[in-house]
């Protein structure tokens, strides 16, 4: 899940759990923790031979947190895979068209509007995905050709699961 801590974005995955002891991944790092829950919304964090007292105060929907650690408050945003797809598109993010088009996101798929061997240009639809009732359009970035579809309408998928294989024209040099 991406992390926004005023504006910086951090990457951010739990590696593992033990009781208190907690292996967290932040932008490829990974750390060591030992921290306890209280229910009143404080924690006690140990990392690296220094002990830390925070309180986190929950907004309303739930993903917006203000914290309060050694005389500072920070105001943080919890996006989930679907708020990341979102802003990447807002951004829109124009990278190099890749062999495959994969799920952003776990979501059921709406639309298939291609076939194997179907030549496509770039901005065509290739699937309709569907997340938390809001449908999308995934399409291509630039002219290909369709190796393989690899899902059904009505499919439910997981984040990064292939859906469609592509053939890219090759450049000549």
């Amino acid at each position: 899940m991406e992390i926004q801590v005023g504006k910086r974005l951090a990457e951010v995955n739990l590696v593992s759990k033990d009781g208190n002891k907690v292996k967290i991944d932040i932008d490829g790092k990974v750390y060591d923790v030992d921290i306890v829950m209280f229910e009143n919304g404080t924690s006690s964090i140990l990392y690296d031979g220094n002990s830390y007292r925070s309180e986190m105060v929950k907004s309303d929907n739930g993903r917006h947190y203000q914290v309060n650690m050694n005389y500072s408050t920070y105001q943080i945003d919890m996006l989930d895979s679907q708020a990341k797809y979102m802003r990447l598109r807002r951004q829109g993010q124009s990278e190099k068209q890749a062999d495959r088009i994969k799920s952003p996101m776990p979501c059921k798929i709406v639309k298939v509007y291609v076939q194997p061997g179907d030549a496509i240009k770039a901005g065509d639809p290739v699937v309709t995905i569907e997340a938390m009732k809001m449908q999308s359009n995934l399409s291509v970035s630039e002219d290909c050709e369709v190796a393989a579809v690899l899902v059904n309408e009505g499919d439910s998928v997981m984040v990064e699961q292939d859906l469609v294989t592509l053939k890219l024209k090759q450049v000549q040099s």
